[in-house]
């Protein structure tokens, strides 16, 4: 794979190594924090060993560097590399949570700017083809060099393709691509098929098309850039740092801790990033004009509808504690997993409930299992299978009571049912729950639920339902 060295604005020109033989490619000599050890001792590079792995500047996403035998005298090569590593130990120790704390109110061109300062080559932006396009703006704004990789799954969409084109002109640059492994591609369709992923789950799609092409990408690195923000998942990603060593993923030189990872949009609303991408003229994929927010693989995204949360077009046939691909699972925290199993298994106290509107009748069990069994209601009913935690169920809270408030006293009962922990297995078997919310009438002349089918969950599409079936 060509690697790409990205500059931005004021010098936009593309050197790729598979240009040049790699005697004639002259590269700077390496940075690791603000050292350059060209200023300290005056030998090879490839002469010490440090830390097991040798620096470069310049280094293609999924190759690793190896050490070379060493050509000074065994006692001058000790001496050089213990001060080197005298002066490694006090630059390379960096407390990455206080310098999180300190950008904490930092805007995204400074966040971008301080991480392309900090590791030059060594780091890359991450680009999905969606609105983290955003983050090669800021990069390309701050006027420093800079690298960006993707991930192609082989299973995204046409318009996808055609932005990474568009960027590439628009920029001039060459987004360095990353693509599974062809083999284990291989397996998985022809044990399972094109699509087990609606059957069994995402994760085992992912892992092999997502997960193990990044691992390999970061591998070649020390630091990266994504495009998570707070608000995107309100259940995975609301605690995101602007930076962070990287929980899960290795960088360049192994083990824990060798990879950092900025988020320099991290504490910015969507609309303000849309506002950014209208102001600079930036462009975007034509997905959005869609209905898309949220864009991943073809299979796997759809458009979002008024009421939706926009990591709802994602994977939407699964619950919402599911919809990470694994890419930011480290986000996830330990306490975090405890609390989502306390949710699942119907023990949190810690999560406020929702739809709080007087007008909002809260079911029990037993209150539930009546109104299956009324034959003839005085009223028609509409209720709603929730998760307090589920960010969809929330995202759908402020039309629910407000249709609650609506249509009180108007012969329609408007009620919720909180169909998580002990009751998700009943909710499933009785009330056709697939996934949060789902949302049930109850005519007033059948014993039978009706399940809305609709993704529409604004006042108006809820009550026109209503109209039709009560």
């Amino acid at each position: 794979m060509a690697l790409a060295i990205n500059v931005s604005s004021s010098s936009s020109s593309v050197i790729s190594t598979s240009s040049f033989p790699s005697s004639e490619l002259k590269v700077s000599a390496p940075r690791i924090g603000s050292l350059r050890l060209s200023d300290r001792v005056n030998v090879s590079t490839a002469s010490l060993s440090l830390s097991g792995k040798q620096s470069s500047s310049v280094k293609p996403l999924n190759v690793q560097s190896v050490a070379k035998e060493s050509f000074v005298p065994s006692q001058a090569a000790s001496m050089v590399t213990s001060e080197v590593t005298e002066k490694l130990d006090v630059v390379e120790v960096e407390d990455f949570e206080e310098l999180a704390k300190s950008l904490e109110t930092a805007s995204p061109l400074e966040i971008m700017d301080k991480a392309l300062e900090k590791f030059g080559n060594d780091i890359a932006i991450a680009f999905s083809g969606a609105e983290d396009v955003a983050l090669i703006e800021y990069a390309h704004l701050t006027g420093r060099p800079f690298r960006v990789f993707s991930l192609d799954t082989g299973r995204l969409n046409p318009e996808t393709y055609r932005l990474f084109d568009t960027v590439e002109k628009h920029y001039g640059i060459r987004i360095e691509y990353m693509f599974p492994d062809a083999v284990e591609v291989q397996a998985l369709v022809r044990n399972k098929g094109l699509f087990s992923f609606y059957e069994d789950g995402h994760q085992e799609c992912c892992r092999i098309r997502k997960v193990r092409p990044l691992r390999r990408a970061l591998k070649g690195l020390r630091a990266w850039i994504t495009g998570q923000r707070k608000d995107q998942s309100p259940g995975t990603r609301s605690e995101i740092p602007v930076v962070q060593v990287d929980p899960v993923f290795e960088g360049l030189d192994g083990g824990a801790g060798s990879l950092v990872k900025w988020n320099p949009v991290a504490n910015v609303e969507g609309n303000d990033v849309w506002n950014f991408l209208r102001t600079m003229d930036v462009p975007v994929n034509t997905l959005h004009a869609a209905g898309y927010v949220s864009i991943g693989c073809e299979p796997c995204t759809r458009a979002v509808l008024p009421g939706q949360h926009e990591r709802e077009g994602r994977w939407w046939w699964e619950d919402a504690k599911a919809k990470e691909c694994g890419l930011h699972k480290g986000n996830i925290k330990e306490n975090s997993n405890a609390n989502a199993a306390a949710n699942v298994n119907g023990t949190s106290s810690t999560v406020a409930d929702i739809f709080k509107s007087e007008n909002v009748v809260s079911l029990s069990r037993q209150g539930i299992e009546n109104l299956m069994k009324l034959g003839n209601r005085k009223e028609a009913w509409i209720v709603v299978l929730y998760a307090p935690w589920c960010p969809f169920c929330q995202a759908m809270e402020g039309s629910f009571d407000e249709l609650a408030d609506k249509l009180g006293g108007s012969g329609v009962k408007v009620a919720k049912f909180r169909a998580d922990g002990d009751q998700k297995e009943f909710a499933k078997r009785e009330l056709q729950l697939g996934s949060f919310p789902t949302i049930l009438v109850f005519p007033k002349n059948s014993s039978r639920p009706i399940k809305y089918p609709s993704e529409k969950r604004d006042v108006d599409s809820l009550t026109s339902f209503l109209n039709l079936v009560r």
